[in-house]
């Protein structure tokens, strides 16, 4: 690409079509958490059997980790706006058919729906928001509300799906999605104004979409699969087998076609490898904390649905300051690594926190300063992560490097499920086991004080997990501060002596 400024004038609308980008991905993030809220509800009214109710969760995870690739390339092929509109569409009828569902079936599908288009929605959205604001401080800004929806919006749904459960019915869960999906549809097609040039035309790697796709879900599955079959079941590691070998062809194919769903410069950039490996490591101790915290507020200590939304709050107003007011700040003065480095340091510190947690602990005293500190790392490292993750991207190549983000989280969000869910259970087996006098005597209690040992064993490998982040954040990636202006796309690496270059922003236009 040429290293010529880009003389296109801003798109006046571009902050509009902001609010409409940030109302999908508020939707599509809720959708994560909030139907586990009202799935014990939806169980009941469905009849749906305890060893078939993780097809809830499952089905849309499926769907949605292995697609995304794909709709990060149709949104190149298509058009971002044009994908992102129908991936709303249809994420709204997938929620409506949940919302009506008769039976296990019915429910089963419409969330593989849902995932098929979120699949669409997603990348669209990250790669509308990296093609539409190419100036270095208005990328900082946008990205930073990105970042504190993508990192808080899963709590909200702890909210809003315990009120809607509690005050309507579970069925509302869904539903609540359809009016999300029409604004910022309508929105969209009126305010969005795609840039010019900076589409994909290449045919489809249809090889490279079967591969990525089969092997996506036999990772995603094999995971899902091991949290409650065990590690050394037979399908469970048949899947992972399948898994290494259909994306070890896959790496093997993209690397002849003539037009790779996912071209390898894509993520051998150093930075961009960086942010997507730092990141999902970072998802998986995030997704294991959001279901440790849920089970020990509930379980433990009482709380009802909605006052364990609302406990979360405090991680939420952390992120949000730590994306818009920290990582926002100062992502044009400071290179990333030092926002995304410390900030999962400061994540971990706040895991650290949790691993003394005790039936009677205090949740003024241990619980929110904690989530605090959690809140505010994660959300000054995600902002910069997710424009990163973008950045010095052809426009071409946007909606699939967008896809990569959303896909690191969604395999990061699967292994935490399942890799620290296993840990808990073990650690908490080992603990009653070891303390039978105190279940003889008192079942109820053994039965608790196992519960939070095994959460807090399992924490203690998050904090573990969030320190390996944060070094692979300082030490793989190298790029510079973004540089201010409008300016064409470069590597960001830095040269043969460590100076670091400062990174261009992606223009948009050839």
């Amino acid at each position: 690409m040429s290293k010529t400024a880009d003389t296109r004038l801003p798109d006046p609308s571009r902050w509009k079509a902001l609010a409409f980008i940030a109302l999908a991905q508020l939707m599509v993030v809720l959708d994560a958490t909030i139907v586990n809220i009202a799935l014990p509800h939806a169980q009941t009214a469905l009849g749906i059997s305890d060893a078939n109710k993780q097809w809830v969760i499952t089905a849309y995870a499926l769907a949605f980790g292995g697609l995304l690739l794909f709709g990060g390339r149709v949104a190149d092929l298509w058009g971002r706006k044009r994908t992102f509109v129908v991936g709303l569409i249809g994420f709204a009828l997938a929620s409506a058919l949940g919302g009506a569902a008769q039976n296990q079936g019915m429910l089963f599908g419409s969330r593989a729906l849902q995932g098929v288009f979120g699949a669409l929605l997603a990348p669209a959205a990250l790669s509308l928001l990296a093609v539409m604001f190419t100036d270095a401080k208005e990328r900082a800004k946008a990205f930073g509300i990105y970042g504190a929806i993508a990192g808080g919006g899963g709590a909200v749904g702890l909210i809003l799906g315990g009120f809607l459960t509690q005050a309507l019915n579970w069925r509302w869960t869904f539903f609540v999605n359809i009016p999300f999906a029409v604004v910022a549809a309508a929105g969209a097609y009126f305010v969005i104004r795609e840039p010019s040039g900076s589409r994909n035309r290449s045919p489809l790697d249809i090889p490279g979409v079967v591969l990525s796709a089969l092997g996506l879900v036999s990772l995603v599955y094999g995971f899902t699969r091991a949290e409650s079959a065990g590690w050394s079941d037979g399908l469970t590691i048949g899947m992972f087998v399948a898994s290494g070998v259909l994306l070890l062809s896959f790496v093997l194919t993209e690397s002849r076609v003539k037009s790779p769903l996912l071209p390898l410069r894509v993520v051998l950039d150093r930075n961009r490898g960086g942010v997507y490996l730092s990141l999902g490591l970072a998802v998986i101790a995030m997704f294991g904390l959001f279901l440790f915290l849920t089970y020990y507020l509930q379980v433990v200590k009482g709380y009802s649905p909605i006052r364990t939304g609302f406990a979360f709050l405090p991680m939420i107003a952390g992120m949000i300051t730590g994306s818009t007011q920290i990582g926002a700040r100062l992502m044009t003065r400071v290179p990333a690594r030092k926002l995304m480095g410390p900030g999962f340091l400061a994540a971990a510190v706040g895991m650290l926190l949790l691993t003394q947690l005790e039936i009677g602990s205090s949740y003024v005293g241990l619980i929110l300063p904690a989530q605090l500190l959690l809140g505010l790392g994660m959300g000054t490292a995600f902002m910069p992560a997710m424009s990163l993750a973008t950045h010095g991207v052809e426009p071409r190549d946007s909606g699939v490097a967008s896809a990569m983000v959303n896909t690191s989280q969604q395999v990061g969000g699967a292994i935490g499920t399942a890799l620290l869910n296993t840990i808990a259970a073990s650690a908490a087996t080992a603990y009653a086991s070891s303390h039978a006098a105190l279940g003889a005597r008192n079942p109820e209690l053994l039965k608790l004080q196992s519960m939070v040992h095994g959460f807090t064993g399992a924490i203690w490998w998050a904090v573990g997990i969030l320190a390996v982040a944060s070094a692979i954040a300082v030490t793989l990636i190298n790029a510079g501060r973004p540089a201010a202006g409008p300016v064409t796309g470069s590597s960001g690496s830095g040269d043969a002596d460590g100076v670091e270059d400062e990174f261009k922003v992606p223009v948009v236009a050839h």
